[in-house]
């Protein structure tokens, strides 16, 4: 790490903040949804509390709260659930290049903190270069508080808020589009958001639950990898880098 670098990086805990703080825009309505859905199916505060501490994961909350009111026992809330964040496996391995640098503790203490959101942007800042550890930590447990006192909130307050009222219904759809556009950085990664897509969408229509999302990425990035082995592809990066 150069000068300049250790000067940046002495502002990790702004730079962090700064970061995180379009994710923690986003889970305000999202968390406040996921509170009043948990209140809806018989959880109270102290309840939506521990589960977002022990879980942090918007999409495996949901499908909790939404099994325990369909009277779901707690084996299959907890198979399907596993199943559903397997895909962190991929966004972990996918950041575990940039942090050589962190010891067993910090690693233990980063993995909590991975969520669709905290990837996008940890991930985009980390390819662009200028991004630490220390910074992505800020950003994953910002989010995290965040997230755990807006789920909180929504227990205690969520009856005066509308079922659907200020676009919550739409809330998490709409972040999630807006990290995939800001991870797209060329025609590969264009193709491989493509065809999960398409793989992810094909596969809802026969199979039930969630696990068409993780094989739709896994085909998606397979596809990709496969591309940028090919010679065309190759030729085609060598032409673009002559250029620049």
């Amino acid at each position: 790490m150069n000068g300049n670098d250790q000067d940046r990086d002495k502002n990790f805990l702004k730079e962090g903040l700064g970061a995180a703080w379009p994710i923690c825009l986003g889970y305000m309505p999202i968390g406040m949804a996921l509170g009043v859905l948990a209140q809806k199916a018989g959880l109270g505060a102290w309840d939506v509390a521990l589960m977002s501490v022990l879980v942090f994961a918007g999409s495996a909350q949901f499908i909790c709260v939404s099994m325990l009111v369909g009277g779901a026992a707690s084996a299959p809330i907890i198979i399907t659930t596993f199943v559903v964040n397997l895909r962190h496996v991929l966004l972990s391995s996918s950041l575990a290049k940039y942090l050589d640098s962190m010891n067993i503790k910090g690693l233990a203490l980063f993995a909590y903190g991975v969520t669709d959101e905290s990837f996008g942007v940890n991930y985009t800042r980390f390819f662009t270069g200028g991004w630490s550890p220390k910074k992505a930590l800020v950003v994953n447990h910002a989010s995290n508080a965040c997230w755990i006192v807006c789920t909180v909130a929504g227990a205690y307050f969520g009856e005066l808020i509308p079922a659907g009222a200020f676009g919550i219904d739409y809330a998490l759809i709409a972040m999630f589009i807006g990290l995939l556009v800001f991870q797209i950085r060329g025609l590969i990664y264009t193709a491989a958001a493509l065809i999960a897509g398409l793989c992810a969408a094909i596969m809802a229509l026969f199979v039930d639950g969630n696990m068409n999302i993780i094989v739709g990425a896994m085909m998606g990035a397979t596809a990709c990898l496969a591309i940028r082995r090919t010679v065309f592809f190759k030729r085609l990066e060598k032409a673009r880098e002559a250029k620049s």
